[in-house]
């Protein structure tokens, strides 16, 4: 009986493969030499050699010897196995008289009539072998060798049909009720591994991952229930192990006919492992297009339906059971006002034949409004002509909703800031005049220019009087400057300017706060005294007082204060030096905007209203050219200044 309920098979083809049915069958003449064995016989034997005397390779459970074998049922051991074996045996006679012959085939339990079809078979194999050598006398189908190139048995003995079954990438596999393997093609060889007679030691189960075994042995079971006359038939796939512990993929068609289970196995890992990657990538941009808030469409000119993934339909708030995207039902969903715009661009993608990109508002089911961005592309058929148009759907809203609030705020900040301004430019006068009086007044008292003043601690508390009027003064000054400068109302009055004097002026005029300080200004750079730009001369000498300002206060006590100007083919390069505290490198940026110091405002030592930079920058900006600063820590700061030579032609050319 087989191992399983009923032994099953795949269907490989409807024939028998000319009697290789899985049963053992051998011939002997009558000097007792063996002339032929078949596949099945050459596995219980684990030989090919047909030179072999029967003495040599089996011997009879009952005391018998060779020739005085009667016919009939005999249990045979083979080399020596103790487990018995049930063969038929028959004597016959040579066809051409050339004497008697021995024949034997195995008993393998199946209540059939195979004498009269085993006698034709042994008569023919007895014919072919008629001029042939004892030891060639091997089935063609039946040839066992120890090369892995040669599988164990052909599954033809045509000649042709043997090759092509044998080149086949298909796996190939006979196997008995039990599920034994029996012989197999060169493929089995050479895709998992088995030499020669290795193979023969299992069953078809043990070619098996352990997980898969269980349904497979289901898959048998069910086959096997047909009856003799039926041909079941079962298609599955597994995972079949290699030689080497390899895994590969494979689908395989089982047949059980007659007994005998036939076997063929495709290898598809490499189709498993596309489909893998493909499932792979697939869930990737699945998973992109919900993070990007976009998904894919496919339109066919002419038709009306469209093709939607997933993530379109979640972007129109629709499902696929109750909603088919078509021409018709987008346009339904576009907003009215938009509808024309979205036909006009198909239309006019598939007349110009170009890509196109477009904006349009949809309305929910739930009655929001949603933006949404669409790009396409065209498809062309084989005649360049264009077949069909796809591309993306992109939800906007979220960022279009953005945009408008960021303009919204930025028009009112600016709306703000240019009122501001606008309001401080005109308040230069109302703000000035009266700090002007103060400090004028302040001044005639401080010098009793009207005569005496009773206490002398009124002349200290009139000196501090002029001083904070006239440090309040320089503060409204740079702030009313930057502001005409941003309202756009600073205008140059150009003449030229002679570079030496203008220095030598302004440095004449911070000495004095210098000298409080032991500080020195060196202006020995400063050697051509013709050197001359055209330029504003307020603003101009508001460049340099600013810049000689800042190195003065920003210097340690007994340093020293370098200017210098240098003379280039396009521009005038003025440099003032200072051996100060620096400037870090994270601050040198945003010391040059309006308002923002280097310091903390609750930690810096020097007064100031942080605009002194901003407007030299400003300001040599309005003249067309560059300021540059290099600062090190605890070092010093070197600030440049570029002015062109005539501001005019720059102006002209940007």
């Amino acid at each position: 009986m087989s191992a399983f309920e009923k032994p099953q098979i795949f269907n490989i083809r409807d024939q028998n493969f000319d009697h290789d049915d899985g049963i053992a069958r051998i011939i002997i003449d009558m000097s007792g030499n063996i002339t032929y064995t078949n596949a099945a016989f050459e596995v219980l034997a684990e030989s090919d050699e047909t030179s072999h005397n029967i003495s040599e390779v089996l011997t009879f459970q009952k005391n018998t010897s060779f020739p005085d074998i009667p016919a009939g049922k005999h249990n045979i051991f083979i080399k020596g196995d103790n487990s018995p074996i049930a063969f038929q045996f028959d004597w016959i006679d040579s066809p051409d008289n050339g004497g008697k012959f021995l024949v034997a085939s195995e008993i393998l339990g199946i209540e059939d009539d195979r004498n009269k079809d085993d006698k034709a078979y042994f008569l023919n194999k007895i014919s072919q072998s008629k001029n042939k050598p004892s030891n060639d006398l091997i089935e063609a189908k039946g040839e066992i060798t120890n090369d892995r190139d040669n599988a164990l048995g052909s599954l033809e003995e045509d000649g042709d049909l043997k090759n092509f079954l044998n080149m086949s990438n298909e796996i190939m596999i006979v196997a008995n009720e039990s599920g034994d393997l029996v012989r197999v093609n060169k493929t089995f060889h050479i895709l998992l591994g088995y030499d020669g007679q290795e193979f023969a030691k299992y069953n078809f189960l043990d070619l098996f991952d352990d997980n898969e075994r269980a349904s497979i042995r289901n898959y048998l079971q069910n086959l096997t229930h047909y009856n003799d006359d039926d041909i079941g038939i079962v298609d599955f796939e597994a995972n079949v192990i290699g030689q080497e512990n390899q895994k590969y993929w494979m689908e395989w068609r089982l047949q059980f006919q007659n007994g005998v289970i036939y076997c063929v196995g495709r290898d598809i890992t490499s189709t498993r492992n596309h489909e893998e990657e493909l499932c792979k990538r697939e869930h990737q941009l699945m998973e992109a297009e919900v993070i990007g808030r976009l998904g894919r469409w496919h339109w066919k000119v002419g038709g009306d339906y469209i093709q939607w993934s997933d993530q379109i339909f979640r972007i129109f708030g629709v499902t696929k059971s109750d909603f088919s995207p078509s021409i018709d039902s987008l346009n339904q969903m576009v907003h009215r006002r938009d509808v024309g715009r979205v036909v006009q661009a198909f239309q006019r993608a598939i007349i110009e034949e170009k890509d196109y990109d477009m904006e349009f508002r949809i309305v929910r089911p739930g009655g929001d409004i949603r933006y949404i961005r669409c790009e396409g592309r065209c498809e062309r058929d084989e005649n360049g002509e264009v077949s069909a148009l796809y591309g993306i759907m992109q939800d906007m809203t979220e960022r279009m909703l953005y945009e408008r609030e960021l303009k919204e705020a930025k028009e009112s900040a600016e709306r703000a800031y240019a009122a501001k301004s606008q309001f401080l430019a005109n308040m230069s006068h109302e703000l000035r005049t009266p700090l002007n009086a103060i400090i004028g007044f302040s001044e005639m008292m401080q010098r009793q220019l009207l005569g005496p003043i009773g206490t002398e601690k009124y002349l200290d508390y009139i000196t501090g009087i002029r001083e904070s009027g006239e440090h309040l003064l320089d503060l409204i000054s740079d702030i009313l400057d930057m502001s005409k400068i941003e309202a756009g109302k600073y205008e140059l009055d150009l003449e030229e300017i002679n570079i030496s004097k203008t220095i030598k002026l302004a440095v004449h005029m911070m000495e004095g706060r210098a000298l409080e300080y032991g500080i020195k200004i060196v202006t020995d750079a400063l050697q051509n005294n013709d050197l001359t730009v055209m330029a504003d001369r307020r603003a101009f000498m508001q460049i340099i007082l600013n810049l000689l300002s800042n190195a003065v206060k920003f210097s340690k006590d007994g340093g020293n204060i370098w200017i210098e100007c240098l003379e280039r083919p396009e521009f005038v390069s003025i440099k003032v030096r200072d051996e100060g505290i620096g400037i870090p490198a994270n601050k040198l940026q945003c010391i040059l905007r309006p308002f923002e110091q280097a310091s903390s405002s609750y930690s810096r030592d020097h007064e100031g209203s942080g605009l002194g930079l901003a407007i030299t920058k400003e300001l040599v900006d309005i003249h067309g050219g560059t300021l540059l600063i290099d600062s090190t820590v605890n070092v010093g700061t070197t600030v440049t200044v570029r002015m062109p030579y005539d501001p005019r032609k720059k102006l002209e050319l940007s």
